[in-house]
């Protein structure tokens, strides 16, 4: 296939695996394998040479053998739970599969680009991780510093780079303790478990890190983050101001900071660093290709209030985390702004206001009670 396109996504649907003794144990015609001298090297190393993410949805649980040989040859992939008999709840898990998959792809080649080997080592990173909180007591003392910037009073505060120079940064000591291994990790980041000691009493934390760096400077990398967290809690305290006087439910960031572990050189370890969040289902509500993965009235009206109080200037948007009480309490928002140079490789600028915020926005009842201007 010819594609023009950057983001490349085959969505493979299967209910058997391929003909060969390799792939199964069932009755097969063709035990050596297909008969027209295909392999499954073959054809899934030029699926990747030529940049294609891959996703396999199953319908039966035959494929289990061919997916593990699958994996051996291009590594991870995700792969989607399909079974079941009943033609309406496979329609609806079919549609959530391949929108998950297409917001997968979109998020990661327009963060780290469309080549496929960084792509796929990128998912190598993400197989070895423990959900499993670790044994605090065993777990050796490390000392940082953390870093953070000032919540912003004024918009014009907000929309001068000047204010996010690290010249501006606060600082202080940090002993900390973090698991030897990631619990979780999405398309950007993997998360830690971490320990925050010098707080009394001590808090539970959450430590993250970019799986991909390539060759920007680190802790410019980290400080955008910083930026970001910065700029949307400023935000959503502007929301939050009229939301209260109107019945609306609150939005809430948490206030993510910058940890340099170690001595400053070559192998200088960074990290957000942020309290963790309570024991609840995290949700990705919407995402900064304009997908609206949960619909909620509130965050849509949100990102639509960001773009109106900042006059044009930015959205935040990819909203993702808990909802508890009519209240949402979020993280690792991507924002697109008129200004590129800002806020990392997710900002999509003035194309990511106009062509997938603006262009898919619908104003809702929230809109209306912000009394926002009507978009669409």
């Amino acid at each position: 296939m010819n594609w023009q396109s950057s983001t490349r996504v085959l969505f493979h649907i299967g209910d058997f695996p391929p003909h060969g003794r390799r792939f199964t144990t069932l009755e097969d015609n063709y035990p050596d394998g297909d008969p027209n001298g295909l392999t499954a090297e073959n054809v899934l190393e030029k699926m990747q040479s030529k940049n294609i993410l891959y996703f396999f949805g199953k319908i039966t649980n035959y494929t289990e053998k061919m997916l593990k040989i699958f994996r051996s040859i291009i590594g991870e992939f995700p792969v989607f739970d399909l079974v079941g008999g009943d033609p309406i709840k496979l329609l609806d898990k079919f549609v959530k599969a391949t929108l998950s998959s297409i917001t997968y792809a979109v998020s990661l080649t327009s963060i780290i680009g469309s080549k496929t080997k960084d792509i796929y080592s990128l998912q190598q990173k993400k197989l070895d991780m423990n959900s499993n909180e670790p044994d605090w007591n065993i777990l050796p003392l490390q000392e940082g510093v953390v870093m953070w910037y000032h919540i912003p009073d004024t918009l014009d505060e907000l929309k001068d780079s000047n204010y996010f120079d690290k010249s501006n940064l606060f600082s202080e000591s940090f002993s900390f303790k973090i698991a030897s291994q990631p619990f979780s990790a999405g398309v950007e980041k993997c998360a830690y478990f971490a320990f925050d000691i010098k707080s009394n009493p001590a808090k539970n934390m959450v430590m993250k890190e970019y799986l991909y760096v390539g060759r920007n400077d680190p802790f410019e990398k980290y400080l955008e983050a910083v930026e970001v967290s910065t700029v949307a809690h400023f935000l959503a305290t502007k929301f939050n101001l009229i939301a209260e006087q109107k019945s609306i439910p609150k939005i809430n960031f948490l206030y993510a900071k910058l940890l340099r572990c170690g001595t400053i050189d070559l192998c200088t370890r960074y990290y957000t660093i942020e309290l963790r969040l309570k024991d609840t289902d995290y949700k990705r509500f919407n995402t900064n290709t304009g997908v609206i993965v949960e619909l909620r009235p509130a965050l849509e009206a949100f990102s639509h209030f960001t773009y109106v109080y900042t006059k044009g200037y930015l959205v935040v948007c990819d909203l993702q985390g808990i909802e508890v009480n009519d209240k949402f309490l979020l993280t690792d928002p991507a924002i697109h702004c008129i200004d590129s140079l800002r806020f990392g490789r997710t900002n999509l600028g003035e194309k990511g206001i106009n062509q997938l915020f603006l262009a898919n926005h619908r104003c809702n009842d929230i809109c209306k009670k912000l009394k926002l201007r009507h978009i669409n």
